[in-house]
């Protein structure tokens, strides 16, 4: 038996290294994964949201206009997704956001501003060759969830 293993169950924190309690959630109000992932991941009080990208969930089309239609289009995904989970925007404390043109930085500052007022949430920026779906811009978070009424 490894003896690392050994000394943490011997200190009593084995029980510590239990499993994530997890839930997925889904709604139909941001577009259908195109592949083998959830939109979000609800885990030991966080929830990772899929990169977003501008697609129209009732068409499942990209929206026409590129970063300045993209980016709206991107944080109502993001919104209802939140909104399946029992958050919003206001609990998101990290994103991160894929471009396909770093010269558009500004104008993503921008259109990102609109969303948060203040008490930003921590940000990386990457610049990527290509995104999915042909788009010019992904954005993916994670929220610290707020307690709910009878969990500790």
């Amino acid at each position: 038996m490894n003896k690392a293993y050994v000394l943490l169950l011997w200190l009593g924190l084995g029980s510590t290294l239990a499993p994530a309690q997890t839930r997925i959630i889904r709604t139909d109000q941001a577009p259908t994964p195109v592949g083998p992932y959830s939109q979000a991941v609800e885990a030991n009080g966080f929830l990772f949201v899929a990169g977003q990208v501008g697609l129209n969930p009732a068409t499942g089309k990209l929206v026409e206009g590129g970063i300045e239609q993209e980016v709206p289009q991107i944080m109502k995904n993001i919104e209802a997704i939140l909104k399946a989970a029992g958050t919003d925007l206001t609990h998101i404390v990290n994103t991160t956001i894929f471009m396909k043109d770093l010269k558009q930085f500004g104008t993503v500052n921008e259109l990102y501003s609109r969303y948060f007022s203040q008490n930003y949430p921590a940000r990386t920026t990457v610049g990527a060759a290509e995104l999915p779906a042909g788009g010019a811009i992904e954005i993916a978070v994670v929220a610290a969830l707020p307690r709910r009424k009878g969990k500790k």
